[in-house]
């Protein structure tokens, strides 16, 4: 089937904000050069708003070109449920309540660890924190971790280059992660009822694989900058007044109530307002609700769901093009530039796919899921919660993605040797 004139300037347009993604930071250094329109160039170095920005402008040439008519009927057809749910989950797994409980788990954990300065800490983080992503979702798990990292690692003063390289295991560790229940990870969301995925297989044929890297990448980075985390002592958390137990329960089951029904918005929409009241009248117990950042990145994935709509007529064709071996590094590729769950969306589209092939698209997407900020849903709410303890408040996407190879390394040794 021959692509329209709409599919063709959807792919360029896609095209186009990658491109945009990759030089954020060169709109930041634009501003700082010339401060009198400093607004517009600080807005176009937002990451969150690139895709929204170009999804905007490919339903503005919808309209102009088909009518008005058809803009709406494309937006409508699109699903916002996983935007929807992330900036939920983002906001309630930021909470005083979950994080006050998550960091006390943690330093408990650290300090049982022979480990000196922020050597345990970083390890427990980027091992326990990911590969809870597999029971609590991996949006949840990508917001834990990146805020305790923020406050107790970020906010210390380390290197640049530590910083990278944290993020990049960070990111592989939540995408690989989410891995061990058919559940948590959008790819394997897509596919799991359809493909008759359930817990048993997902633990025998991907979950331990998955767990093993996440472990050999989290130990990975701590070794390698071992002298700087030996010599790092994590920044002192902020003295807070303790919050009563019943209250942690009542997010905690906000939290397990917004998983159990993250596709069904009505519900987890109805639970959120309800969250959002308990909250204010519990203020003294709160931190600032993260409602900004939690709008930016959905705003993000909503123009990750637009523009994505008009990929299928080329991605579907590259992907079945593909043998079994080849699939799991085309996947690992490609899911760079496009979401990791429109792939394997994609694939469970086509029947009669070998059990190898349905194993190499899976994996081979949740593989590439931390070379971008767009190759995996939870990635722009690590990058959002991040992004300000770097130079000029922007993570260079070619620094992310230099930091993600040696972590991906290992996910693909995992995945193709074991």
């Amino acid at each position: 089937m021959s692509p329209s004139t709409i599919d063709i300037a959807g792919a360029i347009l896609f095209a186009i904000a990658i491109l945009h993604t990759f030089s954020a930071k060169a709109f930041e250094r634009v501003a700082q050069r010339f401060p009198a329109h400093a607004g517009i160039w600080h807005l176009l170095g937002e990451v969150e708003v690139v895709f929204g920005f170009w999804a905007l402008v490919l339903v503005m040439f919808i309209g102009a070109t088909a009518g008005r008519g058809d803009a709406i009927a494309y937006l409508d057809s699109r699903n916002f449920t996983e935007p929807l749910f992330v900036f939920v989950i983002m906001v309630i797994a930021a909470t005083r309540p979950i994080l006050q409980t998550t960091k006390a788990a943690v330093g408990l954990a650290a300090r049982a660890l022979p480990l000196p300065g922020s050597m345990a800490f970083v390890l427990l983080v980027l091992t326990v924190v990911p590969l809870l992503g597999s029971f609590i979702t991996e949006p949840a798990a990508m917001t834990l971790g990146a805020l305790i990292l923020a406050e107790r690692l970020y906010a210390g003063g380390i290197s640049e280059r530590l910083k990278y390289a944290i993020l990049g295991v960070l990111f592989v560790n939540v995408s690989i992660g989410g891995t061990l229940t058919p559940y948590a990870a959008p790819p394997v969301l897509m596919v799991a009822a359809k493909w008759q995925w359930d817990l048993p297989f997902m633990l025998a044929h991907i979950g331990w694989k998955a767990a093993l890297a996440v472990l050999v990448n989290a130990l990975g980075v701590t070794l390698l900058f071992a002298r700087e985390l030996k010599a790092h002592r994590p920044a002192a958390a902020a003295i807070q007044e303790r919050v009563p137990l019943p209250l942690v329960l009542a997010h905690v089951a906000f939290l397990a109530g917004v998983v159990v029904f993250s596709h069904h918005p009505a519900v987890f929409l109805g639970l959120f307002l309800f969250f959002l009241g308990v909250a204010q009248a519990y203020e003294r117990f709160q931190d600032r609700l993260i409602l900004r950042e939690g709008l930016l990145v959905a705003f993000f994935l909503a123009g990750l769901v637009v523009l994505g709509g008009k990929q299928q007529w080329w991605l579907q064709q590259v992907l079945m093009s593909m043998s079994s071996d080849a699939v799991y590094y085309g996947a690992t590729a490609l899911t760079a530039i496009t979401d990791n769950a429109a792939l394997t969306y994609l694939g469970s589209l086509v029947e009669g796919l070998s059990d190898e092939f349905k194993y190499a698209l899976v994996t081979g997407a949740v593989t590439g899921g931390g070379l971008t900020v767009i190759a995996n849903a939870p990635n722009p709410a690590g990058m959002a919660i991040l992004k300000g303890h770097f130079e000029l408040e922007t993570v260079s996407a070619l620094g992310l993605f230099l930091a993600a190879l040696a972590p991906t390394a290992v996910a693909i040794a995992a995945f193709r040797l074991l």
